[in-house]
């Protein structure tokens, strides 16, 4: 077959699948052969058992890693595409590969990045636990009010993306939280994404999912993505709880709020910077703020609330030392955000 020709990479990630490897490869290969398509069959495995025996015979690529994780089976794959567009579902049954047409056909309509929705389709009863669903709704909420997304169903593992796009978005993570870490950088960059109905069925084999620790996996990820959330709401909540308390005469838990909050509002802004630098985030606004706080005017601003804070001194101690400590916090954390300013 000619590599500058191939249009789809169909990725499978594998690990001790033997009881529906099979299964799947037979829908591939006869969902390839019925719709003419120019596609290589990749077969991502960290298995133990005879699943890469399986793949072997059935001639398509092995791609034998052995690292743990689902994300790890993706990235090792995503090294050795040669298709235009790439493809992706779990090797377990629990999808139905005829559907690949469908999704390459919003590909080929100039969408980036298409993922289906198992909730708007039909699902074959016990092909879900009940935790699941529940909890992936739940998520993929979250996920919603966190990103301004309107995606029903983000841990779905059938996928498809076009290899352009996929270089774009710079995925990083190793495991369960890939699903989540790919949908939120599309959204990020910007990607055209559609979301298609597709049915979803009873695995065949033992599920390795992990229900409560995956389902933290994939909530951290969404957090450390989104510091509003995570740390600046917080902190300005906490900020301002503080300031009504201390009208309220009680100034040492004034204080304590008013630290604390200021403390998580910095921690926000060393997320975002982190995110913006590191994990190639996009931000115009942010952009304007760091040109305007450079670390010379924040340490100064700094300098100067330690000062205001000591003409408090004999006034009011609480506040004078609160301000001595918001100032010295200031301080630090320029130096500290100048730090992660700085690129790899």
């Amino acid at each position: 077959m000619d590599n500058s020709k191939l249009e789809i990479s169909i990725i499978l990630p594998c690990q001790n699948e033997a009881e529906a490897l099979l299964f799947c490869l037979g829908q591939i290969k006869k969902t390839i052969k019925q719709n003419n398509l120019s596609a290589e069959v990749i077969v991502s495995d960290s298995s133990t058992d005879e699943s890469p025996e399986i793949a072997k015979k059935e001639n398509v690529i092995l791609l034998k890693h052995n690292k743990d994780g689902y994300g790890n089976a993706y990235l090792e794959a995503f090294r050795i595409t040669k298709g235009k567009y790439i493809f992706m579902a779990d090797a377990d049954g629990t999808y139905d590969f005829g559907e690949i047409p469908n999704f390459l056909k919003y590909l080929r309509a100039d969408y980036d990045f298409v993922i289906g929705n198992r909730f708007a389709g039909k699902m074959e009863k016990g092909a879900m636990p009940c935790f699941h669903k529940l909890g992936n709704p739940l998520l993929s909420g979250i996920l919603r009010l966190f990103f301004g997304t309107s995606i029903k169903d983000s841990h779905c593992g059938m996928r498809a993306i076009t290899k352009k796009s996929l270089q774009k978005i710079h995925l990083q993570t190793t495991g369960m939280e890939f699903a989540s870490e790919m949908v939120i950088k599309s959204l990020k960059n910007n990607l055209k994404i559609k979301e298609l109905p597709i049915n979803y069925y009873k695995r065949k084999g033992k599920s390795k999912l992990k229900t409560f620790s995956d389902a933290w996996k994939h909530m951290r990820f969404m957090l450390l993505y989104s510091p509003l959330f995570l740390f600046f709401i917080p902190g300005i909540f906490l900020a301002s709880a503080g300031a009504a308390f201390y009208f309220l005469a009680h100034p040492f838990f004034s204080s304590l709020l008013i630290i604390t909050g200021y403390q998580l509002i910095i921690f926000s802004l060393f997320a975002k910077t982190y995110a913006i630098i590191h994990l190639q985030e996009k931000s115009e606004f942010m952009d304007g703020v760091y040109k305007y706080l450079t670390i010379e005017r924040v340490s100064t601003l700094g300098f100067l609330t330690i000062l205001l804070g000591v003409l408090f001194y004999f006034s009011s101690p609480i506040i004078a030392l609160t301000m001595a400590i918001i100032g010295v916090q200031t301080i630090f954390s320029s130096f500290m955000l100048s730090i992660l300013g700085i690129k790899k």
